[in-house]
């Protein structure tokens, strides 16, 4: 079987080797960047791999690629890849919402790859503040079913790339210094700041990290009509985004009957304590695969109700991204 990355030297290529190599997959592996990162080594079972600039007829014969270089070169590049026979699992927006691409996360619907993906097909992987959302709502879904989901977002600079985290570091430095803080990446400093929209902002008030969350929520979960509110909010940490959630149910439940169903709950680990040492935070998240919900809630003073609220934290790298996109790998296999 080969393998190959396309943006293998970018924060989430590097992640997706990690989790190939993870779970054990045995395969040729090729690795390929924009001809900046040609040459350039990462370690890959014990073995070193050279990084190669990006070449369409290079990929030929290749089976699965793992994409994660943009949505621009996605929508230059994915089709073309897929007619030659490989089955793309692209990490852009580019594909997501295209009604011919699956958009998977495996806990969630990992059903809906049996009769769509056959020989070369491109498949997207979700946004990463999606993906740890709907982890979380489909075990209340399949168990009391969703009248509606708002969701405010903590999302760490890792989101936004590489560059992101080393700003967010030379900031901080800048800081301790006092210095002239400086900012390219984002239009403002990030360090001691919140910066209260993500992506590009439409002529109603929504940012683009918005409109994602709601439209692919809608599309995972295959409820169109969902009323899904998303407020998205870049945060100065440098990985694993944090979620607050308000989730109106189809029927009235009690507190036991919601940690009952987060504990059986696919990719979900749930912290069930009330005291803040037990509290999972993005320092003890980063670097796991899971989904972690805590705080979870009914409107205080009740003791039912179709309200739920609680908090979710995940490693946006990981299974917001690269875990996410081996896992659907697997699923393929």
């Amino acid at each position: 079987m080969r393998i190959a990355i396309i943006g293998a030297t970018g924060v989430v290529g590097r992640e997706m080797v990690k989790e190939l190599e993870h779970y054990q997959f045995s395969c040729d592996l090729d690795l390929y960047a924009s001809s900046r990162s040609q040459g350039q080594e990462v370690l890959f079972n014990g073995k070193t791999h050279i990084v190669k600039a990006f070449e369409l007829d290079l990929l030929k014969g290749v089976d699965f690629i793992l994409m994660s270089a943009g949505s621009d070169f996605s929508r230059q590049w994915a089709a073309k890849l897929a007619e030659s026979g490989s089955v793309v699992i692209d990490n852009s927006s580019a594909w997501r919402m295209d009604p011919d691409v699956p958009l998977i996360v495996p806990e969630v619907n990992a059903s809906s790859l049996k009769t769509k993906v056959h020989g070369g097909a491109i498949v997207a992987n979700p946004n990463c503040s999606t993906i740890q959302m709907v982890v979380t709502l489909k075990p209340l879904l399949d168990a009391f079913g969703l009248r509606s989901v708002s969701v405010a977002t903590y999302q760490s600079v890792s989101g936004t790339g590489k560059q992101a985290i080393e700003e967010l570091s030379a900031q901080r430095e800048q800081y301790v210094r006092k210095d002239p803080l400086t900012s390219s990446i984002y239009d403002r400093t990030i360090v001691n700041n919140l910066i209260p929209a993500i992506d590009r902002l439409d002529d109603q008030g929504h940012c683009f990290e918005e409109q994602k969350m709601v439209e692919e929520t809608r599309k995972i979960l295959e409820k169109a009509d969902l009323p899904v509110f998303a407020n998205t909010v870049r945060v100065p940490i440098s990985i694993c985004h944090s979620e607050s959630m308000l989730v109106g149910l189809s029927q009235e439940v009690g507190r036991e009957d919601l940690m009952r169903v987060f504990g059986r709950g696919k990719g979900v680990v749930l912290s069930d304590g009330l005291c803040y040492q037990d509290l999972p935070d993005p320092q003890v998240v980063a670097g796991n695969r899971e989904v972690w919900v805590s705080r979870v809630r009914l409107p205080f003073g009740k003791l039912r109700s179709e309200v739920v609220q609680y908090w979710n934290v995940a490693d946006n790298l990981k299974k917001g991204a690269a875990t996410n996109a081996v896992q659907i790998l697997k699923c393929l296999l």
